[in-house]
């Protein structure tokens, strides 16, 4: 078999389970779709692209003090309570939030590896380790910002679930490219140009898909397009120029907020793909608690296939 690592950004696929997932109760009364779909996902991830290395990725700080230092309206609009000297409390549905640490417990008694860090979000943590990891790394989200990841050369590529799990695309570079107009190492450029409403990222006024594109396609990154605005011979035009001025405060600082960190302290080891449970016994309480049987079974059942 050949090595491969699964990266998954787990909580992407987690609320993707809750919210598309119907309410599914355990003998105690607590839904556990969130649970259950989780165990699904990565038991058809598994099944498919037969891994031999997975890691779920965690969000230990899902909203990095640095990144709002940097841009105060970072994720900003999913506060729902401060805390200091703590991270930011995300807007969670009671319904998934309780199911948050049934699936930590889960998982540990699989074996399977969780890997998170302080200060850092799970994107953070998956850059880190897609990058060296010396063998071909597939990525799982539903977060577009992780395609400045992609890179062909070292194998690395994302697993897109943007329509569902079952229905996920494979992104390479050519995907990117065909999709966006920009090569994969200028999608974070791309992406501080245009914004995001939903991470809290204003962009350039004025600037959308289409002429972030254009000013990448022609100045290369956003150094480039700074040049061009100052530099009264080049061809930049009167409209993008003003805009791209008058956002400069911005572009200095949300390049460093988009940019997915690659150089987190993590461990490197730890993340064979387990073949059996590496805790039956805590396992079995788990199933018997939650009413997980059926895809406890089905993730076990893939899992020690040779």
């Amino acid at each position: 078999m050949t090595d491969r690592l699964l990266l998954l950004d787990t909580a992407s696929l987690y609320f993707r389970a809750f919210f598309g997932s119907p309410e599914i109760l355990s003998p105690g009364g607590t839904n556990v779709n969130a649970v259950r779909g989780l165990l699904g996902y990565i038991a058809q991830l598994v099944e498919q692209y037969e891994p031999s290395h997975l890691v779920c990725c965690w969000d230990d700080d899902w909203r990095p003090q640095w990144r709002v230092d940097l841009i105060p309206t970072y994720k900003a609009h999913r506060v729902v309570e401060e805390v200091a000297g703590a991270p930011d409390v995300e807007e969670v549905p009671d319904p998934l939030e309780l199911q948050v640490p049934v699936i930590r417990d889960v998982l540990g008694a699989f074996g399977i590896a969780v890997v998170g860090a302080p200060g850092y979000e799970a994107d953070d943590v998956i850059g880190t380790l897609a990058t060296g990891a010396g063998m071909p790394v597939d990525i799982v989200t539903g977060d577009r910002d992780l395609f400045q990841l992609v890179d062909d050369a070292a194998g690395v590529r994302v697993l897109y679930v943007g329509r569902g799990v079952g229905r996920h695309e494979r992104v390479d570079e050519e995907w990117v490219l065909g999709k966006y107009g920009v090569r994969a190492d200028q999608y974070a450029d791309f992406a501080t140009l245009r914004g995001d409403a939903s991470d809290g990222l204003p962009g350039v006024k004025g600037v959308g898909e289409k002429t972030a594109a254009s000013l990448l396609q022609k100045y290369d990154d956003i150094p480039g397009i700074l040049a061009a605005v100052e530099d009264p011979a080049s061809d930049l035009g009167p409209g993008p120029r003003t805009r791209i001025r008058d956002a400069a405060a911005y572009l200095e600082v949300a390049p460093t907020v988009v940019a997915v960190a690659r150089d987190i302290d993590l461990p490197r080891d730890g993340f064979d793909l387990p073949r059996s449970p590496r805790d039956p016994e805590r396992l079995d309480a788990l199933v018997e608690e939650w009413g997980l049987s059926s895809p406890v079974a089905r993730l076990t059942e893939v899992l020690a296939r040779p």
